[in-house]
């Protein structure tokens, strides 16, 4: 049986998911890796296209930082119907020392070298 500190696991999630909700607002985007224009870019690019190349690696940024939140969104839910450290692909449990490192994980390594 898996044995992880649900306690310091949720603490390192939250604090991980305020820092990324406040990496999305810097950049210009709300919780949902939605894009609200707010960032200003800087003028002095050469041309329209640095403009939009600058613009478009931002949002690439937004959407792996979403990424990022709703793996930690999935694994508080988690923890919320008590089937935290199961795998969600093959309901195996997922290694202690893997919970530790990443305590977002939803899937066994198996699994998600499988996924990837």
């Amino acid at each position: 049986m898996t044995f992880v500190d649900l306690d310091r696991a949720r603490k390192a999630l939250d604090n991980e998911r305020t820092a990324l909700v406040r990496q999305l607002k810097e950049l210009g985007a709300d919780e949902r890796g939605v894009f609200t224009g707010e960032m200003e870019f800087e003028d002095a690019f050469a041309d329209a296209g640095a403009a939009t190349a600058e613009r478009n690696e931002t949002r690439t940024i937004i959407a792996n930082l979403k990424t990022e939140l709703d793996d930690i969104d999935a694994a508080l839910e988690q923890m919320d119907k008590g089937t935290y450290g199961i795998c969600v692909d093959c309901g195996e449990p997922i290694a202690t020392a893997r919970l530790e490192f990443r305590p977002n994980s939803t899937r066994c390594v198996s699994c998600k070298a499988s996924a990837s």
